[in-house]
């Protein structure tokens, strides 16, 4: 029997929107011996049933599973699963020759908030965000299992950095693989999912990746904040004259190159370098005609907006200094606080201090696997453009 809390007078509206996430400052009180974890119901100040979820403590207090009264049960986890692979199999993601690399799960985006499950070949990564979905996480991986029908093997957990005040500890629930190395269109990368960063490689900049391969056609490209060297390995194959790739993290630097050799082995074109963007990108002169630049998140919460948006004004206005006529600019972020027209806002600025004319030639985001639930518009974390500098 799941216990109840009780919500406030009035707060029951956002719910009634389907937004899947109760604040703690909308709860009234609750049953007695709740603890972290537990599957709730929500019900509002009339007694009428609203929701079904995962508690937690802190500001999002529940995570929705569900607006209708059901049990959350093994029937429960496979049909959201099958849905979420339906998808992913629908927009021809899944089951591709070139290409085993996606994401199964991805959170508010899938109605399974506080989970994200990225597949690469026969292997899923399970990561964690909340505390609900890491007490369910063997049932969970047991519905995959009957879910991916043979699709996968292997099921990884990680989510020592994402629940790291509970430190749970990383490893394999079904299977054991030693295979690191995934194919995404065509191409070849090692995922470090034991010890890299988020499930071991960004999915979510695949598309984007992609578009980049297009543009790189004898350009000389520096990508910045390279981690696996993924948009490094897509400009090579994109025929750029030169690609470098900028890092602080020594064993970003060493991810990249074996993922460039991986794919172009012996290819002089590629150099990597392992310094501070800001130094880099102070003391480099303009020999570079498309840049990417593409950090990790700058704000992680809204406290941190102000000066996240002062860094990413920084950074462009750097890149814009440097570039010859004619540049070209891919620029990102993904920071979820920080919205669409606060980059815009960020970016214009930086062109204005540095004196450049800019057209926009692509307004770019996460790609159809990080699906964004309409009635959840947080979703919409990763925000891009691609640039022409007169």
């Amino acid at each position: 029997m799941y216990k109840n809390i009780y919500l406030k007078r009035g707060k029951e509206d956002s719910l009634k929107r389907f937004h899947p996430w109760v604040f703690s400052g909308a709860i009234h009180h609750a049953d007695e011996g709740l603890n972290e974890g537990d599957v709730v119901r929500v019900i509002a100040s009339d007694g009428q049933f609203i929701a079904i979820g995962h508690f937690q403590l802190g500001s999002i207090a529940v995570r929705v599973l569900s607006f209708r009264d059901v049990e959350i049960d093994d029937n429960f986890w496979h049909s959201r699963l099958k849905s979420a692979l339906l998808m992913r199999i629908s927009l021809g993601m899944a089951d591709r020759t070139s290409n085993n690399t996606y994401r199964l799960v991805h959170g508010e985006g899938d109605l399974l908030p506080g989970l994200v499950i990225d597949v690469y070949g026969e292997t899923a990564v399970m990561q964690a965000h909340s505390i609900g979905m890491h007490m369910a996480r063997k049932q969970i991986a047991d519905a995959l299992l009957t879910v991916m029908d043979g699709r996968i093997r292997h099921i990884y957990y990680k989510s020592e950095t994402t629940l790291p005040y509970m430190e749970p500890e990383n490893g394999f629930l079904i299977g054991e693989s030693h295979e690191d190395t995934a194919m995404e269109n065509g191409l070849l990368f090692h995922v470090d999912w034991l010890k890299g960063q988020k499930t071991g490689f960004f999915i979510d900049q695949r598309d984007n990746r992609q578009l980049l391969e297009q543009y790189a056609r004898g350009k000389s490209v520096l990508n910045m904040f390279c981690y696996t060297g993924g948009f490094s390995v897509y400009a090579m194959r994109g025929q750029a004259r030169l690609v470098h790739s900028v890092d602080s993290s020594a064993k970003a630097i060493d991810l990249t190159r074996r993922n460039v050799e991986l794919n172009f082995a012996n290819d002089e074109r590629h150099e990597a370098f392992c310094e501070d963007a800001f130094k880099y990108l102070e003391k480099m002169d303009n020999q570079y005609n498309l840049i990417i630049l593409d950090p990790p998140a700058f704000a992680k919460h809204r406290g941190a907006l102000h000066n996240a948006l002062k860094g990413y004004t920084r950074l462009n206005m750097k890149a814009f200094e440097k570039l010859p006529k004619g540049g070209i600019l891919f620029t990102f972020s993904c920071s979820q606080v920080v919205t669409k027209d606060h980059f815009r806002n960020a970016v214009f600025t930086a062109a204005a201090m540095a004196g450049r004319k800019v057209r926009i030639l692509h307004q770019l985001h996460q790609p159809a696997d990080h699906p964004i639930n309409i009635y959840h518009p947080e979703g919409e974390y990763l925000k891009g453009l691609v640039l022409y500098v007169e």
